[in-house]
């Protein structure tokens, strides 16, 4: 237990949940990073992790991760993340989510989840059948749907107001793009990107969704490793985490990382200063991609499709900003992002001084 205590003060973390459930086949584990401005918000990921070691490093780094995002957007939000340990593809079914569903709604809604990588709207429709505190449902019962189309608006605005900053240009005519990873989120990216005249070069494990997009969009297929090398202007990594790392930040030629994947870099700050170091514009995740988590957010209150869009495009003003503050301190555009969440939450934490009678998740006040 102590490499688990560790493990969550070295990042700050207030919650860790172990979910067992013999009888599904359930192993997933919850963690809750900082709820000081609201409930812990984030998704649920389905991945077959080699050790629990690892599952456990993902989650902590992920809910870290939500709390910076929900903070950097202006959400009323803290963070958190959950990963159930399994194959997406053989292990899912009605009673394994259902079964996570009761451990959700046993934290009384001091997390409230969503899918994520590996899960999807119809797990979250079962997870919904045991608990309230969940969010990325299906239109038809009130929810969202897929968040991805958001997600990947918000990044494209991201990876614009990157430009314009690294590059002095509005237009993204003939500029390279190299896509790692072209799933949900991936796929729209790739769809903005076509349509404003970028020059596309994508990778994935995956090669029906590598089909998809070279039948769609036209694009080039490159190796899994050869995107780090690829004669690029701008890398999106749109998969799994850590790709900016010792091995590979030596070998980018591009001048921009913008894209929507969490957790980019291996080590923040590190690997944050060798991309500085190198003259490559780094757009910091947590705020790039933060427009999956402003679509679900929109779920709380009620879902307004047209306010999620239009807020996922506010991300280029946001990024803007971070880029300005990063070039008058001289730090890295990580650093710059991390003080401007630790800075609202200060500030909205402060509020906790003055006494409100309890609200539930809904918004809605309780009665004395």
């Amino acid at each position: 237990m102590s490499v688990v205590f560790e493990s969550m003060n070295k990042r700050g973390h207030e919650e860790v949940v172990f979910c067992h459930d013999q009888d599904t086949g359930l192993k997933a584990i919850i963690a809750i990073h900082n709820t000081t401005i609201g409930p812990a918000l984030g998704g649920c990921r389905m991945w077959n992790y080699e050790t629990e070691a690892e599952a456990l490093t993902d989650v902590l780094r992920l809910a870290r991760g939500m709390s910076y995002k929900a903070a950097i957007a202006g959400l009323n939000l803290g963070g958190g993340k959950a990963v159930i340990i399994g194959n997406a593809k053989t292990d899912k079914t009605e009673t394994l989510f259902r079964s996570f569903g009761r451990f959700v709604e046993g934290l009384s809604g001091r997390y409230i989840t969503a899918e994520d990588v590996g899960t999807s709207v119809k797990d979250m429709e079962w997870v919904r059948m045991e608990t309230k505190y969940v969010t990325g449902i299906s239109r038809a019962l009130g929810g969202s749907g897929d968040p991805s189309p958001v997600t990947a608006l918000g990044a494209f605005s991201g990876l614009k107001a990157t430009v314009k900053h690294q590059l002095g240009k509005d237009s993204l005519v003939g500029l390279k793009v190299g896509v790692q990873g072209v799933g949900h989120v991936g796929y729209y990216l790739c769809k903005y990107l076509a349509e404003n005249g970028a020059k596309l070069f994508i990778t994935d494990i995956d090669t029906e969704a590598l089909k998809r997009v070279v039948d769609d969009f036209g694009a080039d297929v490159i190796g899994l490793d050869d995107i780090y090398s690829a004669d690029l202007d701008i890398y999106a990594p749109c998969a799994l985490g850590a790709t900016l790392n010792d091995d590979t930040i030596p070998q980018l030629k591009c001048s921009i990382v913008a894209g929507a994947a969490n957790n980019q870099l291996k080590d923040d700050t590190k690997h944050a200063q060798m991309l500085k170091d190198r003259g490559i514009l780094y757009a910091p995740d947590y705020a790039i991609n933060s427009g999956g988590l402003i679509n679900v957010a929109n779920e709380i209150e009620g879902y307004n499709r047209e306010r999620a869009f239009r807020q996922a495009e506010g991300i280029y003003d946001m990024l803007m900003k971070i880029y300005s503050q990063a070039d008058i301190d001289g730090v890295t555009t990580h650093e710059a992002a991390s003080k401007v969440a630790e800075q609202r939450m200060r500030e909205v934490g402060k509020l906790k001084n003055v006494y409100l009678p309890k609200k539930n998740v809904m918004g809605r006040r309780d009665n004395a």
